[in-house]
C-alpha cells in the first residue's frame, strides 16, 4: 500500500518524475544509437549501461537514511525499508529487466532510431492489457482516447519504414532487429503493471525513498544479468580496444558511456516514481507520447529522414497526452465534489 502524500507532494512527484522519465527516454536511445553509428559493436555492453548506474542511486538513500537517523528513533539501527517478500519480487522484476535491456539494446543496434522508437511505441497496448489483467485498471473515455490516438501515431510512423534498413546491413540483422524490439516492447508492457501489482500486494507503506530503494536493488540484478552476458562474450576485454577505434575519440567513447548510464538511471526512476504517484497506464502514456520528440531529435542529431507521417504522429500524440490528462482532470475534479458534501455531513455529525 502507498504512504499517503499530500496532494501537493503528490504533483510535485509527479511532475518531477515525468521529467526524469522524458529525459531519460529521449535521451537513451540517442546516447544508445551513438555509441552503436560511430563504431561501438558490444549489445551486452550496452544493455549493462541500462541498468549499470544504479550506483547513483546511493547518494539519495544515503542522505534519506542519514535524515531518518536525526528524525525518526525507530529507524537509527535500519539501513533499508524493505522487507523481504518486495525484495523478492524486485529481484526477480529485475532479472527481466536484464532481459529486456538486451532485448532492446539489441534493436536499437541494427535499427534506426525512428524505426526502433516506433516499435517500442506498441508497448502501450501490452501495458494497457497487463494493467486490466494485474491490477483491474479502469479505463475512462478519454484513457482509451488516449491509446487509440497514441495507437494510431505509431501505425502512421510505421508507413515508409521498409526502405529506412541501414547502409551495410543484412536483411537478416534488420529483421531480427525488428523482431527483438518488438519482444523488448511486450516484456516492458509487462514489466511497468508488474511492479504496480508489487505495490499494491506489499504489505508495508510504500514510501518514495523505498520506491528508490526498490529500484536500486531491481536495477543491480539487471546488471547482474547483463554482466554474466558480458563475460561470457569478453566485452569487458574489448573496451580498451573499441575505445581507442572510436570514430570521435577514446575520450568520447568513456563519456558516451558514462552519461549513457546516468541518463537510463533517470528513465528508470522516471518510470517507477510514476507508477508510484499514479499508474503504470500513465507511465506508458508518457513513454508512447515521447516517441515523435524522439523522432525528432534523431532527425537533427543523426540526419534521419523526416516525412510527413512524422509530422502526424507527433499531432496525434500530444492529442492523446492532452485527452488523458483532460480527463485525470475532470474525473478529479467530480472526485473532490462527491467528497465534499460527506467531508460537511461528518463534521456536522461530530457537532
Amino acid at each position: 500500500m502507498k504512504a499517503q502524500l499530500s496532494t501537493t507532494m503528490k504533483k510535485t512527484l509527479l511532475v518531477l518524475n515525468c521529467i526524469l522519465l522524458s529525459i531519460g527516454n529521449c535521451g537513451g536511445p540517442l546516447i544508445m544509437r551513438l555509441y552503436f553509428i560511430r563504431g561501438g559493436k558490444r549489445i551486452w555492453l550496452s544493455s549493462w549501461l541500462e541498468t549499470g548506474g544504479w550506483p547513483c542511486m546511493l547518494i539519495p538513500l544515503i542522505i534519506s537514511y542519514l535524515h531518518r537517523r536525526r528524525t525518526d528513533e525507530g529507524s537509527r539501527t535500519k539501513l533499508v525499508f524493505m522487507k523481504p517478500p518486495m525484495f523478492i519480487a524486485s529481484t526477480i522484476i529485475g532479472i527481466l529487466t536484464g532481459l529486456d535491456d538486451y532485448l532492446y539494446a539489441y534493436g536499437v543496434a541494427k535499427l534506426p532510431v525512428s524505426t526502433s522508437s516506433l516499435i517500442i511505441a506498441t508497448q502501450l497496448a501490452f501495458t494497457a492489457g497487463s494493467a486490466f489483467l494485474l491490477v483491474r485498471q479502469k479505463f475512462s473515455s478519454y484513457s482509451i482516447n488516449a491509446i487509440v490516438l497514441l495507437t494510431v501515431g505509431a501505425a502512421v510512423l510505421a508507413l515508409h519504414t521498409s526502405s529506412d534498413r541501414p547502409h551495410g546491413e543484412s536483411s537478416k540483422e534488420y529483421y531480427m532487429g525488428f523482431l527483438m524490439t518488438l519482444a523488448a516492447a511486450v516484456l516492458h508492457g509487462f514489466l511497468l503493471p508488474l511492479v504496480e501489482l508489487t505495490y499494491n500486494k506489499a504489505k508495508q507503506d510504500i514510501s518514495y525513498t523505498l520506491v528508490m530503494e526498490y529500484q536500486t536493488v531491481m536495477c543491480f540484478f539487471a546488471t547482474v544479468f547483463c554482466t554474466v552476458g558480458m563475460l561470457i562474450n569478453h566485452d569487458f576485454k574489448a573496451i580498451p580496444s573499441e575505445a581507442r577505434k572510436y570514430e570521435l575519440g577514446e575520450a568520447i567513447y568513456y563519456v558516451v558511456l558514462v552519461w549513457s548510464g546516468i541518463i537510463w538511471q533517470c528513465f528508470f526512476l522516471g518510470a517507477i516514481g510514476v507508477v508510484f504517484c499514479a499508474s503504470s497506464l500513465l507511465s506508458g502514456i508518457v513513454i508512447a507520447v515521447l516517441l515523435p520528440v524522439t523522432e525528432v531529435l534523431a532527425v537533427i542529431f543523426f540526419s534521419e529522414k523526416f516525412q510527413a507521417e512524422k509530422g502526424v504522429a507527433l499531432v496525434l500524440s500530444f492529442w492523446g497526452f492532452v485527452s488523458y490528462f483532460y480527463g485525470e482532470l475532470k474525473h478529479s475534479k467530480k472526485k473532490n465534489r462527491t467528497q465534499t458534501p460527506k467531508t460537511e455531513m461528518t463534521r456536522v455529525g461530530s457537532l
